[in-house]
Formats: structure tokens, C-alpha cells, sequence
């Protein structure tokens, strides 16, 4: 699963990718310093695994993890090839959900590509362009709907989908905030709009705003903004999360609590990616290995056995359960079996957050 980190140049996008992957992306004080986008995969982080490996000491500890991708600054006129606006949208296309940087800090000595701080234009730019974007998209799938109408009167329900999108669109709104019924939801996957990708809005802001994002006027802009959109935003401090990269984890540790915060704001912007995309773990236990496996919500047991091997859901017989907040309660396996917490679960079970598993198979 792959999430792409987009915004204006300048907003602290690449700087936000290389605290995230320490991958070192290179940052200049101009626009377009990135130009193929940078690839990081990071571990998704989960205090679970932390208690799990205390409790087995395993050879091995092993987070799930998650994709990102800095993709190029946008500016206006990129759905018509300005600036670097194809490969921009063909970056985006590639990705799964998106991540935005919006700048609300002032620093005279780090240029705005617009010459002024004004979150809400920024986040509306990026959208225009995309919106342009699946315009096209949907005019083409119109065009063919149309032909194909003649000889086929089931292409009238899908003419009817793309029409309501596009007036969405038209009326200045992504794809993303329509309210679509199941079929409809399956019908829009197919067409891949850049606009209905889930998004999540990060609020960069200065070291001084960070104690004062309730009161701070732009921050709260952009919260209101993506509350429209059924989107969550979370404010941060880009600078302060790159100088917690360098840290070792006490030093980290101290300067959180200095900072009146429980974790990094990088912490929250990946926990809350994996949750974008619809993203859970589940776990296995033991001395060999304590891991989480990627599964999206609402997998079947055999399935989420199937991500471990595929011979474990070829000959799937049965799931042993046990809930994370119950084992680490009890205090052992054995003692959370006596207790009758250990459950068999057959092949309708929809696995839930947390479950530590024991797949029992035969082939």
C-alpha cells in the first residue's frame, strides 16, 4: 500500500518524508528539488509489539509496514502540464491515498510559490487540479458509456453514476465526498480518480504555534476544511519531527515530554495512513517470532491466514483467538486458557484489531 506525500513546493513536504523514512530526500529552499518521486517504507508503529516481545523474547520482532511517496510540488495549470503537473498526476495515479502538507507557519526566509501564507487557497489549488484531472478522466468514460449505450442499455447505470461525479466535480468538490451507495462506491474504484483517494491534511506549523493549535487561526481552517470532507487533519511541527529523527529514543522520549506531547507527530501521521487505507493488524506470538500482518478490515480468518502462507488457507481447519488486552492482562498464554480466553474461531470469522492467532491447517 502506497501513500503519496503531496503539496505546494516549499510546505515542507520533503522534509516531512525524510523524518518519516530517513531516507534523505534532498530539501532546498526551492520548488521542484524533487523530481522523481522518493520512496520510503517505514514500520507502522505499535506499542502491542513492544509488550508482546517483553513477554516472549523472540529471535525476531517484526512491524508491519507502509509505503511512502514524495511526489513533486505541484503549482497551478499541473492538469495541463505545467511545472511538472504530468508527472505529478502520474505519481498520484500510482498511489493508494494521500497524505497533504499545508503550510501555516510564516518564516520570511522560506518562500511561498504563492507570496503569502493562505492554507485554505493551497489545499484548493492542489484540488482544482486534480478535480481538472478526473474531469477528463470522466468525460472519456462518458464519451465510451454513450457508444456503448446503443448496444447495451446496462451502460445507462453507469452514465448515470459518472454524470452525478461530474457535477460534484464541477461544483468545485473531489469524488471523495459524495455519498454513493455500495454498487456504486465498487463502480467508482474502477475508474480511478485522483479525487477519490482517501486524504489526510497535515498543518505544518512553527515550534511556537504547535502549543497553540486550538486558538491558531489557519490551523483550525484546515481543520474545518477537511471536516467537510469527511478527512481528518493533524497539526505538526515539520522542523521539531526532523530534529526527533536524530534522537535516540530516551533523548526522543525527553523532548516529547518537554514538548507537552505523548508521541511524535510522525507517530500519529502513520498510525492514522494505515487507517486511511482501511488497514488492521493482527499478531502471532512466540519465541521465534513476535509480528503483525497487514489485513484490511473486515477479512475472514482463512484470508488473513493466506497472508502468512498460502498453504495455511489452502487447508485452513480453524483459528485460535485470543485478544491482545486479555493476554496481556492474564499475563501468559497458559494462564489466559485456563480462563477459557482462548477461542476456536471457523472459517466466517472476521478478524478484529489485535487478535493474536494460532492458525490450525492441514495439506
Amino acid at each position: 500500500m502506497k501513500i503519496g506525500i503531496v503539496g505546494l513546493p516549499n510546505v515542507g513536504k520533503s522534509t516531512l518524508f525524510n523524518s518519516i523514512t530517513n531516507a534523505g530526500a534532498e530539501c532546498a529552499n526551492y520548488p521542484f528539488c524533487t523530481i522523481e518521486p522518493n520512496v520510503g517504507v517505514v514500520p507502522v508503529p505499535d506499542e502491542r509489539l513492544d509488550e508482546l516481545t517483553k513477554m516472549y523474547h523472540p529471535a525476531k520482532t517484526t512491524h508491519a509496514i507502509i509505503e511512502f511517496v514524495d511526489i513533486a510540488g505541484l503549482v497551478k495549470g499541473a492538469s495541463k502540464g505545467e511545472g511538472l503537473g504530468n508527472k505529478f498526476l502520474s505519481h498520484i495515479r500510482e498511489v493508494d491515498s494521500i497524505v497533504e502538507v499545508v503550510r501555516c507557519f510564516e518564516n520570511p526566509n522560506v518562500v511561498h510559490v504563492d507570496g503569502s501564507i493562505n492554507p485554505i487557497r493551497d489545499i484548493e489549488t492542489i484540488n482544482l487540479e486534480l478535480i481538472l484531472a478526473d474531469i477528463e478522466t470522466i468525460d472519456r468514460r462518458l464519451e465510451k458509456a454513450k457508444k456503448n449505450l446503443k448496444a447495451d442499455k446496462k451502460y445507462q447505470v453507469e452514465i448515470d453514476l459518472l454524470e452525478k461525479i461530474k457535477q460534484t466535480l464541477e461544483n468545485g468538490k473531489p469524488a471523495r465526498t459524495i455519498d454513493l451507495k455500495e454498487e456504486e462506491k465498487e463502480m467508482m474504484k474502477d475508474m480511478f480518480l485522483l479525487t477519490a483517494k482517501p486524504i489526510l491534511y497535515i498543518a505544518n506549523v512553527s515550534e511556537e504555534q504547535l502549543g497553540n493549535v486550538e486558538q491558531d487561526e489557519n490551523v483550525q481552517k484546515v481543520i474545518e476544511y477537511a471536516k467537510n470532507e469527511n478527512s481528518e487533519t493533524i497539526p505538526l511541527c515539520v522542523k521539531i519531527e526532523e530534529e526527533l529523527t536524530i534522537l535516540d529514543k530516551d533523548e526522543k522520549k525527553e523532548m516529547l515530554k518537554e514538548l507537552g506531547l505523548e508521541e511524535s507527530g510522525l507517530d500519529k501521521v502513520i498510525k492514522a495512513s494505515y487507517d486511511l487505507l482501511g488497514l488492521m493488524s493482527f499478531l502471532t506470538a512466540g519465541e521465534p517470532e513476535v509480528r503483525a500482518w497487514t489485513i484490511t478490515k473486515g477479512t475472514k480468518a482463512p484470508v488473513a491466514a493466506g497472508k502468512i502462507h498460502s498453504d495455511i488457507q489452502r487447508g485452513f481447519i480453524k483459528a485460535e483467538v485470543i485478544s491482545y488486552d486479555d493476554l496481556i492482562r492474564e499475563g501468559s498464554m497458559v494462564a489466559a486458557r485456563e480462563k477459557g480466553l482462548v477461542r476456536s474461531e471457523g472459517k466466517d470469522y472476521i478478524m478484529q484489531d489485535g487478535d493474536i492467532v494460532l492458525f490450525k491447517f492441514n495439506v
